[in-house]
């Protein structure tokens, strides 16, 4: 059963129910005063109201800031909330006198490593527990070093659990990237299967073009020469077999220009396994229907530049809504992708948007790009696609 619950959602579980066990102490704190000979041998006072507001508060932040661990983008707000959290741990600690608050400070360092930088998540843990050395010394009586020793334990301890939840977070990107290779492999498998119909019927087309016609276009001569030799019945009947010919030739050319007509690809079917199961991410799609390209290498130049906008928007943009658009408009193909991250006065292409740039003008198409910091980021790629070339046959001959 525990298999099926995601490790991210295990951690959730774990600090939550740790946070719940350092409560049973304070609980009986506050409660053995109360009790019948209770409280008398006590090594710990109870924690006032200040305390408990400490305690409660640092329940409720890491409840918020760990829902969806992986699945949202993190603004300020959340970085605020844990800066509340360390303080509230330390709350603890000072006004319990005790070294509880450690321990939710181990629980915090579980949250570290999804909002900081590792260098960063390393030294916030470290400060933590050292800002908790002045409740061993004063409240607990012990000499500086073994405050320190005592701070650099539970660092330790942190540190364990700072790893456990890198690793985790490690294994939620990992699977990330894999979800998107495999929409992408999916969206390419999907492109192929059609270029592979495109390039069958076109193979087909062509044959037909080269045998039956050239031979019904001799035929036809032939008959036709014949037709002027004969006379009587024979040149009748010379005369209906020309027809039929001239007939079966005007088949011929029919069935080639469907074959060619029909050798499009769909390219919305290649481009909708892209937005399929992105986390953090949600994606709106308005594709044009049917939306049809003869070219095989040109629809394979759009559907990597809409990859490429859509990975972007995951690692860079902080965007949370995507919308992506294409329609043809005259013998253009018109691609939009907008977000509504943070967005750039000034945009400087990476590697990604430049091998874009260069992908368009191999093929005579653009990318404009527009973007303005809080409003999001805009790429338009216009790409003129060829037009289906569809072969025709004179009714007399082949061309």
């Amino acid at each position: 059963m525990l298999v099926r619950i995601s490790h991210t959602r295990l951690l959730r579980a774990a600090g939550l129910f740790t946070w719940a066990m350092v409560g049973l102490p304070l609980l009986y704190l506050w409660l053995a005063p109360h009790l019948a000979g209770g409280g008398d041998d006590l090594a710990l006072r109870p924690m006032p109201w200040q305390g408990w507001l400490a305690y409660l508060a640092f329940g409720a932040c890491y409840a918020w800031l760990t829902r969806g661990l992986g699945g949202r983008r993190h603004r300020l707000p959340d970085y605020l909330l844990l800066v509340v959290l360390t303080l509230a741990a330390l709350g603890v600690s000072y006004y319990n006198g005790s070294g509880l608050g450690s321990v939710l400070l181990m629980v915090a360092a579980c949250v570290l490593p999804w909002l900081l930088p590792l260098p960063w998540g390393v030294a916030w843990l470290l400060a933590g527990q050292l800002a908790v050395a002045p409740v061993f010394i004063r409240w607990l009586g012990f000499p500086p070093l073994e405050a320190l020793m005592q701070s650099m334990l539970y660092a330790g301890f942190s540190g364990f659990v700072f790893i456990v939840s890198l690793v985790a977070l490690q294994q939620a990107q990992a699977r990330e990237e894999q979800r998107r290779l495999n929409a992408e492999l999916r969206a390419t498998r999907a492109l192929l299967a059609d270029s592979a119909r495109v390039n069958e019927r076109t193979r087909i087309a062509r044959e037909l073009h080269d045998l039956l016609g050239h031979h019904l276009t001799a035929l036809s001569l032939n008959l036709e020469v014949a037709g002027h030799l004969s006379e009587g019945r024979v040149k009748e009947h010379v005369q209906q077999a020309h027809t039929l010919a001239r007939l079966l030739l005007t088949d011929v050319r029919e069935a080639v220009s469907q074959l060619r007509e029909g050798g499009a690809i769909d390219l919305g079917a290649a481009l909708r396994p892209l937005a399929e199961n992105v986390p953090s991410l949600q994606i709106h799609m308005d594709i044009q229907a049917p939306l049809a390209v003869d070219d095989p290498e040109r629809a394979h130049v759009l559907l990597r530049c809409a990859q490429e906008a859509i990975t972007n928007a995951v690692r860079h943009s902080g965007a949370s809504q995507l919308w992506l658009s294409a329609r043809r408009e005259g013998s253009d193909v018109v691609l939009q992708v907008r977000d509504d991250g943070r967005g750039s006065d000034q945009v400087l292409p990476g590697n990604g948007l430049r091998g874009l740039g260069e992908r368009l003008r191999m093929h005579g198409g653009r990318a404009d790009i527009a973007s303005q910091r809080g409003h999001g980021f805009q790429i338009t790629i216009t790409l003129p696609v060829a037009p289906n070339a569809a072969l025709s046959l004179p009714a007399g001959a082949v061309a």
